[in-house]
């Protein structure tokens, strides 16, 4: 057994997977991978998920140690940025890959 963040996993694919798993976790994780975006950014770059899941998502990357949240309260209004930390960056060789192979089946249009 594998422990992460309280969590126990069977493998360490399932590990992975418990961390970057999902619809929206490595979709957000790519607009991250060069940017520092702000919540409203990150709605514009994917504007087929909803505020709810967002918020959930982003939370549960920052609780996992994935991403940074950065909130600036020098002045209204409230301004927060998202980021990858130096952990989270790890994952972008992986997140390459499955770049990759997206557009491998997009060129080839394996059905």
């Amino acid at each position: 057994m594998h422990k992460f963040n309280g969590k126990e996993y069977p493998c360490c694919t399932s590990l992975a997977m418990g961390i970057i798993g999902g619809k929206w976790k490595t979709v957000i994780i790519y607009h991250l991978k060069n940017n520092t975006l702000r919540y409203n950014e990150l709605r514009k770059k994917i504007p087929w998920i909803t505020e709810r899941t967002l918020s959930l998502q982003l939370k549960t990357l920052e609780k996992d140690g994935i991403i940074k949240r950065k909130v600036y309260t020098s002045k209204p209004p409230l301004k927060v940025e998202y980021s990858l930390t130096e952990f989270g960056e790890t994952l972008l060789p992986v997140i390459q890959v499955i770049i990759d192979w997206g557009n491998y089946v997009i060129e080839h249009k394996v059905d």
